[in-house]
């Protein structure tokens, strides 16, 4: 009996090994390593970019939902009826509070100061005396006279205040030496106190007089200074009165 011998496999010479080792080579790495390292690789990059696109997606989306609310709110009319209604319920208020306080009754005119009955006008701008004294009449009052101590140290005060040598309604330019205020009357012996020490002395015809540092001083009628304005305050109501002379601007206000 014949033994039957399944044929054994030849083995392979050196050449055949390598190009079986180089076909699985060419075939694994190609279709399988090489596509799997690629796409490996692609994720990887989409993944490391996902915080950065996810980022710029919301900003557009919240930035196209507020242009939408904005534009929705532009054309509410609702909205637009209640802001032109509050405006004119403002702009109403104003006209009324306007007509309001020109009925009050204003012992002095805006910019004059309120006291003891008078109302008083400091200049920012500088005249001669006789200019100045125009300036005053043109306003329906005087360059100022003073009659009482209390009103001197008022003026004076304000005069040291604002830093201004400012004219009064006071000169002997009629009579050397004779003292007179712009309404004629006289300078009264009780007042003669306020003269700055030396003075007056009349050097180069001084013969206006103007309140100087703590005191009074006369100089030439012909040099430029500021001034002040006297006239009577007009008749209010106690209460309005006293309401209006608390709130009076300062005697330095604005000049014409």
């Amino acid at each position: 009996m014949s033994d039957s011998k399944e044929p054994r496999a030849q083995p392979l010479g050196l050449l055949e090994e390598e190009e079986l080792i180089t076909s699985g080579m060419n075939f694994f790495p190609r279709d399988f390593g090489f596509r799997q390292t690629r796409g490996y690789k692609s994720l990887a990059g989409c993944l490391g970019h996902a915080p950065m696109v996810l980022l710029l997606l919301s900003f557009t989306l919240f930035t196209g939902l507020l242009v939408a609310i904005l534009i929705q709110v532009s054309k509410n009319p609702s909205s637009q009826r209640q802001e032109q209604s509050m405006q004119e319920e403002i702009s109403q208020d104003l006209t009324q509070l306007k007509a309001a306080v020109e009925r009050l009754c204003r012992p002095c005119p805006w910019e004059w100061t309120f006291f003891q009955g008078n109302c008083y006008f400091i200049s920012n701008s500088q005249r001669n005396w006789h200019d100045s004294v125009t300036a005053c009449q043109e306003v329906g009052a005087q360059l100022v006279i003073i009659k009482s101590d209390e009103e001197q140290n008022f003026l004076q005060l304000q005069s040291s205040r604002s830093n201004r040598l400012a004219w009064m309604g006071l000169s002997d330019l009629h009579e050397e030496n004779t003292w007179q205020w712009v309404d004629g009357s006289p300078l009264s012996p009780s007042l003669r106190q306020y003269w700055n020490q030396g003075e007056p002395n009349n050097i180069g015809e001084e013969d206006c007089a103007e309140f100087n540092g703590n005191g009074w001083n006369d100089d030439r009628c012909s040099a430029a200074k500021f001034w002040i304005c006297k006239k009577s305050a007009a008749s209010c109501s106690k209460d309005e009165g006293w309401l209006l002379s608390s709130v009076s601007a300062p005697l330095t206000a604005h000049a014409a």
